[in-house]
């Protein structure tokens, strides 16, 4: 009867710890800003889990805030990476992809930045005033 008991309170305890790690959806809190700039009242913020941007593959977050600092609803953004011809080197352009979150004002951005060096950030999202755009410079490593 003990090891009956013992093994259902295990199995329990399992599925609770599963459920658990399972539960969590949604970015993550240990987001590092790399770079914010500001439209009119809203600050827009991209970041990170390392706080940069490296060349391949990044895994970023596109956060919009008001002036007291509170998340602003965006019905839809965009995020588009561009460094200008250098050389022989051709003009680039990286369009990230944009996922909601479950958090008003944040999305996910996943984009492939083919090389490093300095690129132009711009923003384009619907905003209180309409469509209205921003951008940043950023280094990506």
């Amino acid at each position: 009867m003990r090891i009956r008991t013992t093994v259902i309170l295990i199995a329990i305890a399992s599925f609770l710890l599963m459920l658990a790690a399972c539960g969590r959806s949604g970015p993550s809190n240990n987001e590092k800003i790399i770079k914010s700039t500001k439209s009119g009242d809203i600050t827009i913020s991209l970041s990170s889990a390392s706080g940069e941007i490296r060349s391949g593959e990044n895994d970023l977050m596109l956060s919009f805030t008001g002036a007291s600092g509170k998340p602003i609803d965006m019905p839809a953004a965009s995020l588009k990476f561009h460094m200008p011809a250098m050389g022989a080197m051709a003009e680039m352009n990286e369009v990230a992809a944009l996922t909601t979150t479950g958090t008003p004002g944040k999305f996910q951005a996943r984009v492939n930045v083919e090389v490093a060096g300095s690129w132009e950030a711009m923003i384009s999202f619907q905003g209180p005033r309409g469509t209205e755009q921003a951008t940043m410079s950023v280094n990506a490593k």
